[in-house]
């Protein structure tokens, strides 16, 4: 009984001291859930007397205690999706978060209200405190605070509606500036909550974070769109000499100068290996980690005190620096080949014992023991990152790749989305690769049910942000199987495969086995489907393609230049950029794709898209507008040296004529 006190006591101390490390919350739910945190922080001495005292705790309070600690835990949760969660999602989903929030505070209130202070061996200004706590836990019961109706309409209307033409300026600023989405910093990091979404889902997560995604496409191509200089006091900083070097000889790259959200801000170099630090600010992960051992504690941009030293990988920018490194003609960045430094689990020792249990069931010979414990891993690694160290530190790995192949459609689909939550975390991205997972992951993306591929796909999205994984993934066979899914698969399985297939595309040696794989006529189909709502995501691929001379050729022969032209004319900023960027490669191996394009009235947008595209879009259309007044040129060039060919020739045949009648006059 006293072990059980010490063990349940010392849990619910833990858990408030991580409910403490919260640093804010978003403005959307900020007063609601600063003041239960605050209630919730002022518990903490009763539980610290509670474990010093000798004397034994009753029954009755030790279950109330533990429901307590229960209702704790789903606080915990609940406080830190308000602190790092999808802004989006908290305005569009407020109804469903509030009677969460309700509920959570109902059940912590009940399991206050079965603790017999007057039995506990606490001081009386303690129970004087916790029954403070009590009064107002019960005022707050179905109290809520007028929620900001104009905002939540203001999302609402972006998020129904699919054009990007159709949304109203004014009312994209608004929504931008009331969720806090100016900045560069904060745009990740809304993708970056909901990536991780996405990826904690384990196939629950539907259409409607893909409608959040593009809403957030939307509320991004607006800020910049209307903020070219965003964030750049030190914009004008040239290109590092070996970017220059490295790019392509052609001479047809703008690099006069990094996008200024790729460059560090400490180095003012292309980051190779940016990181999150508590702040939200991104770096080079040498550089802070410098800046960290040099004994600073605060952010070196935001002079902020950093709440903790931990440095979250930023798998959204780093893609974005591959792709745009890849649409200039530059060698990505090769991350450095240190290890980085391992995150060490803080699990009590019952959640450990727990953990331990469930790797016995999952190493037997038990298909129902596997069936159980693969899906408690695979939720205890969906709920946070410290469950997803210590099931890693625990050995749980191995055993679930071992379990990959089995016949068992249950336990494959539980083991491949264990290993999908646990990849999450950068360190067990390592240990699934070395592990051997890749084969399994393939034949349950060929095998397997329709939910176990979604998140074998998903796996090998996550695991591939690792530069050297494409290679290997690339070579194990994945290609062709994620092409199936991006061609048959449900919406959220199309997805999936889609976002695998663009990152393994990043390396040059996988162009080429997506296209034999038979990628671009579905793209072409996905790009056409009327509603099909793939269109952002086929373009970017066929943008990574088009750079492969087999990606150009199986483009050309999709007869692709009219559905392109007509994207560069109707769609949103970044797919007029991505058509704009495939029919710069086509045109530039075979005229014939310039003649059509010219045809079909491409010159117009591309005026349009030069004064009022992205960048790159700029970029692009310059490029095509000049080599179609070169071909206009060549053509008008042509037809005057025919004209003049044509109007020499009746004279020629003349003198020819005249010549022969003077021959035979003289014979």
């Amino acid at each position: 009984m006293e072990d059980e006190k010490g063990t349940l006591v010392l849990k619910l101390i833990d858990i408030v001291k991580d409910i403490s490390a919260i640093s804010d919350y978003r403005s959307t739910v900020k007063k609601q859930y600063c003041n239960l945190a605050r209630r919730l922080k002022l518990l903490t001495p009763m539980f610290e007397e509670i474990r010093d005292s000798k004397e034994p705790v009753p029954e009755e309070s030790m279950k109330a205690l533990s429901s307590f600690a229960e209702a704790l835990e789903s606080a915990r949760e609940l406080l830190r999706f308000g602190g790092e969660g999808s802004k989006i999602y908290l305005v569009l989903e407020r109804d469903q978060i509030m009677n969460r929030f309700q509920e959570v505070q109902a059940s912590l209130e009940q399991a206050l209200g079965g603790i017999s202070y007057e039995k506990l061996d606490i001081s009386d200004e303690v129970k004087e405190q916790v029954e403070l706590v009590h009064a107002q836990f019960r005022r707050a019961k179905g109290r809520a605070d007028s929620p900001d109706i104009e905002l939540y309409e203001d999302v609402l209307s972006l998020y129904s509606k699919s054009s990007d033409a159709s949304a109203d300026p004014a009312v994209l600023r608004r929504v931008a500036e009331k969720l806090q989405l100016t900045g560069v910093d904060d745009l990740t990091q809304e993708s970056i909550a909901l990536h991780e979404m996405v990826l904690a889902s384990c196939g629950d997560a539907g259409e409607s974070i893909e409608k959040m995604s593009t809403l957030l496409r939307k509320i991004k191509d607006f800020v910049l769109t209307e903020n070219p200089d965003l964030d750049s006091p030190l914009r004008q900083r040239s290109v590092p000499l070996r970017c220059i070097e490295q790019a392509s000889s052609d001479g047809t790259h703008n690099l006069s100068a990094i996008p200024d959200d790729f460059r560090c801000p400490i180095s003012l170099e292309l980051m190779k290996d940016p990181v999150i630090v508590s702040t939200g600010q991104t770096y080079e992960r040498s550089c802070i980690e410098k800046w960290l051992e040099a004994g600073h504690g605060t952010c070196p941009k935001t002079q902020q005190t950093l709440a903790s030293t931990a440095l979250t990988p930023n798998y959204v920018l780093r893609s974005l620096i591959a792709q745009w490194c890849e649409a200039n003609g530059i060698e990505p960045p090769k991350r450095p080949r240190s290890p980085p430094k391992k995150m060490s689990s803080t699990c009590s020792p019952a959640e450990r014992i727990k953990i331990e249990t469930l790797l016995r069931k999952l190493s037997s010979n038990n298909p129902e023991d596997q069936h159980s414990a693969a899906g408690e891993i695979r939720l205890l690694a969906k709920r946070n990152a410290n469950n997803r160290v210590a099931i890693a530190e625990a050995g749980a790995i191995p055993l679930l790749v071992g379990l990959l192949s089995t016949p068992d459609s249950r336990i494959q689909e539980h083991t491949v989305t264990a290993l999908l939550n646990l990849s999450i975390c950068e360190d067990n991205k390592g240990s699934i690769i070395a592990a051997g997972a890749v084969p399994g992951i393939v034949h349950v993306l060929k095998k397997g049910s329709m939910e176990a591929r979604e998140n074998a796909a998903a796996t090998l999205f996550s695991l591939s942000v690792i530069d050297e994984n494409k290679v290997m993934i690339g070579a194990s066979g994945a290609i062709p199987p994620l092409v199936t899914l991006l061609s048959e698969g449900t919406q959220r399985g199309k997805k999936d495969a889609a976002t695998a297939l663009f990152n393994l595309c990043i390396y040059q040696g996988n162009k080429g086995k997506a296209v034999r794989a038979g990628v671009v006529p579905t793209l072409m189909q996905l790009l056409t489907e009327p509603h099909g709502g793939m269109v952002d995501e086929a373009l970017a691929i066929l943008a990574i393609l088009s750079s492969h001379p087999e990606g150009r050729v199986a483009i050309g022969a999709a007869n692709a230049v009219r559905v392109l032209v007509e994207v560069i004319g109707q769609g949103s900023p970044r797919n007029r950029e991505n058509a704009a960027a495939v029919l710069v490669h086509l045109c530039s191996g075979d005229q014939k794709y310039l003649k059509e394009a010219q045809e079909l009235g491409v010159m117009g947008p591309l005026l349009d898209l030069a004064l009022h595209g992205t960048d790159r879009g700029k970029r692009k259309a310059a490029q095509l507008i000049d080599r179609i007044n070169r071909y206009v040129e060549q053509q008008k060039l042509v037809q005057e040296q025919a004209q003049a060919q044509a109007q020499a020739q009746p004279q020629t045949q003349h003198l020819r004529l005249r010549e022969h009648l003077s021959a035979s006059t003289d014979s």
